[in-house]
């Protein structure tokens, strides 16, 4: 029996061919933080942690009244600072640093954000968006793409509304704190989760019948068969995906999935009988990758549920993965 599928989300639209153009460059920081309060500090850089789900600095210095303390300043994911031109070996232990950044609203806290950082040599680094270089666009879905919430595709920070849940599904909304989120303790889930992350996706040909997506900063790489490979008998968050090409789209259909948690969306768990079908295709100018995600779990869903998700051409280089420490989660939670 076909399971009756819900849309969620428009049914038809158009993507503009224009991308909204001078935008003013920020990045996300807690709202613990005081953007009214800004100040410049000194010390010795204890440590620096190039991980997820935020880079680190932890600094010994002085407060405001003179007493030497130990500063967390947080600043953005790896891929984020890279682009800023920042790398795993900016800063060493030791180091003489002075920074400039918020404050955390509590006065007690050492706790501050990054606007730019020196060290003892003078060399300055900035938190300003470096310029990308030039996109080439995508005939073939391969590429580096970034997850686009322009033209009414909003980032998916709290579950979905209006969803058909289940019994079980609708409790795990009910209850939904963001500190619940698998990835603050370093725990990636499976798509479509996986997919909607604001990490880059790079997909690539391995070969004629196989599609690779990997995630930046997730080790776990997801292999799309065009061919019909008999799924393994383990099972695993990404589960076994099998594909074929169809007027320009791509359709993968994936089961042999575990149990996962946030495995369906944020705040949504899924089931070992999760099955997903995803159809993607390309915008007419190769800028954008365009998915049609359809999920079917029982457990968690009381019907088969469908909806749109959109990612931008980014100009293609390396991905960049970085280790998950749960020092560094522990740190980005008692921020917020």
């Amino acid at each position: 029996m076909t399971p009756r599928i819900k849309q969620i989300g428009p049914v038809a639209w158009v993507l503009t061919a224009l991308l909204l153009a001078g935008q003013a460059n920020a990045h996300h920081s807690h709202s613990n933080l005081n953007m009214q309060d800004v100040r410049t500090y000194s010390g010795v850089v204890t440590r620096y942690s190039w991980t997820m789900p935020h880079v680190f600095l932890k600094v010994k210095g002085p407060d405001e009244n003179g007493n030497v303390v130990e500063y967390s300043v947080e600043m953005v994911h790896p891929p984020g600072m890279a682009k800023r031109g920042w790398g795993r070996k900016t800063f060493q232990p030791g180091d003489r640093i002075t920074w400039r950044g918020p404050h955390d609203r509590n006065e007690s806290r050492h706790y501050t954000g990054m606007i730019w950082a020196e060290r003892g040599d003078g060399e300055r680094f900035n938190m300003d968006e470096e310029t990308e270089a030039e996109v080439v666009p995508s005939t073939d879905f391969t590429g580096l793409w970034k997850r686009s919430d322009i033209g009414g595709f909003k980032p998916h920070y709290r579950p979905p509304e209006g969803w058909p849940l289940s019994a079980k599904g609708q409790e795990l909304v009910d209850n939904f704190h963001q500190d619940q989120n698998p990835m603050v303790t370093c725990g990636n889930p499976g798509p479509p989760k996986a997919m909607i992350v604001p990490y880059p996706v790079m997909i690539t040909r391995r070969d004629d019948n196989t599609f690779v997506f990997e995630r930046e900063l997730m080790e776990d790489v997801r292999v799309i068969h065009l061919d019909d490979v008999k799924a393994p008998a383990e099972r695993s968050k990404l589960g076994h995906s099998v594909a074929r090409l169809e007027d320009g789209e791509l359709i993968v259909e994936t089961s042999n999935f575990i149990a996962d948690k946030w495995g369906t969306h944020t705040g949504i768990d899924s089931s070992e009988q999760k099955y997903l079908v995803e159809r993607f295709s390309l915008s007419g100018d190769g800028l954008f990758l365009i998915a049609e995600i359809t999920i079917t779990d029982p457990v968690y869903l009381a019907e088969s549920v469908t909806f749109l998700h959109r990612w931008k051409k980014l100009a293609d280089r390396e991905v960049i993965q970085a280790p998950c420490t749960l020092e560094s989660a522990r740190l980005y939670l008692e921020g917020g």
